[in-house]
């Protein structure tokens, strides 16, 4: 079976509109292919306004999620590989969901962007140890 994943979005995305609120995504910026404005990404992810009126020429497939949008009067192209749609939710509430245990989730293997200046293992980590505190 195809993964539920792009069908729920459109359904809460559609569903959210229909309810006059103002539909909302939050992604997951270290998921390889992931193309979002830099400058608005806090604590690894950023939330996208996915209202009609705030995008345009949006696509929504199998892989991934497409559109234009203005950031700041600048207009970006935006790619959201379906791997990196942490939820869809309603701006003005917080209705909505959060995806990666619907069924087929594990279609989208979690590919994250290996970090420019991996830290080396420090000394003495390799096995955890456990201290009595009293």
């Amino acid at each position: 079976m195809k993964p539920s994943r792009p069908y729920l979005i459109k359904a809460l995305q559609e569903w959210l509109l229909d309810n006059d609120c103002t539909p909302h995504m939050a992604v997951d910026v270290a998921v390889k292919g992931v193309m979002v404005p830099e400058q608005f990404i806090s604590d690894g992810q950023i939330v996208l306004n996915i209202s009609p009126s705030a995008i345009q020429n949006f696509v929504l497939d199998d892989e991934a999620i497409s559109f234009s949008a203005r950031f700041g009067g600048v207009p970006m192209n935006i790619y959201v590989p379906m791997a990196a749609v942490l939820a869809v939710y309603a701006r003005e509430h917080g209705a909505g969901m959060g995806f990666g245990m619907e069924p087929g989730a594990e279609y989208y293997a979690l590919e994250h962007e290996e970090p420019e200046n991996p830290e080396p293992p420090k000394p003495g980590s390799g096995r955890p140890s456990l201290k009595v505190v009293k």
